[in-house]
């Protein structure tokens, strides 16, 4: 079954961010089952399994990058065309802002008996173990540089949008698991200092929809909010650039 390509992007980052975000409720909020699990190894591989399941729905409609720093780096790339890449931006965020809402609505309960609001911050968005801006957006940047640059890799020719010049490559169903492999490696070995937002999408609509709740003591932080996506972008970019010199040396 296909479907429209940004509404697959839409759909498919709401489900990822559900379960993405699902997780670190379950682990951080009171009285949940998972309180206090190891959180390192279940959120690492929550995330990387939460990618592949939107991945492998939305592959065949969208090319499931779910994800704007995927989308600029294969245009950057030359396998993405240029006249979509704000619209899947808008339909990514849209979606990370709805999953979240979902996990919200799925945990309430959990919300309203969890006092720490950094806690409660942390289920929707990313925080630095240490705030140092220039390293945490070398992080992100970095970050983002390897799940791009290993996508690139990964990616074949799978969909073609209407009143494209480019032929348009994304994710397909093959690369669904691979993918969330390295999403796992990546926040197992570079997770430990920013949390490893690498999408600015997840960051960014999660942290929104968090400032629009009806709390009293909430903290949205956005003097922080601008790393986990300038970082990432800068990141995609220079894997698009490098994959390139790479092809055409």
């Amino acid at each position: 079954m296909e479907i429209h390509p940004l509404l697959a992007e839409f759909i498919g980052t709401a489900i990822l961010l559900f379960l993405g975000n699902g997780v670190v409720a379950n682990i951080n909020l009171k009285n949940t089952y998972g309180n206090k699990q190891n959180p390192v190894l279940l959120i690492a591989f929550s995330w990387g399994f939460a990618v592949f399941v939107g991945v492998f729905i939305t592959s065949k409609s969208s090319g499931a990058h779910l994800n704007p720093a995927v989308t600029l780096g294969l245009a950057v790339a030359g396998k993405f065309s240029w006249n979509f890449v704000l619209k899947y931006f808008m339909a990514q965020t849209f979606g990370a802002m709805l999953g979240t809402w979902l996990t919200y609505i799925f945990y309430i309960d959990h919300y309203r008996i969890t006092e720490d609001e950094d806690t409660i911050r942390g289920t929707f968005c990313t925080a630095p173990a240490i705030r140092n801006f220039k390293n945490n957006l070398f992080s992100e940047t970095l970050g983002t540089f390897i799940l791009v640059f290993g996508v690139l890799f990964m990616v074949s020719p799978n969909i073609q949008l209407e009143n494209t010049v480019t032929q348009n490559f994304g994710l397909g169903s093959l690369e669904a698991l691979p993918i969330g492999i390295l999403i796992i490696v990546i926040g197992m070995t570079l997770g430990g200092t920013t949390g490893y937002a690498i999408n600015p999408a997840r960051d960014f609509g999660p942290r929104l929809i968090y400032a629009i709740l009806p709390r009293k003591n909430k903290k949205p932080d956005w003097n922080y909010s601008w790393i986990p996506i300038v970082g990432p972008f800068i990141g995609a970019t220079l894997a698009g650039v490098i994959f390139l010199i790479i092809n055409n040396y």
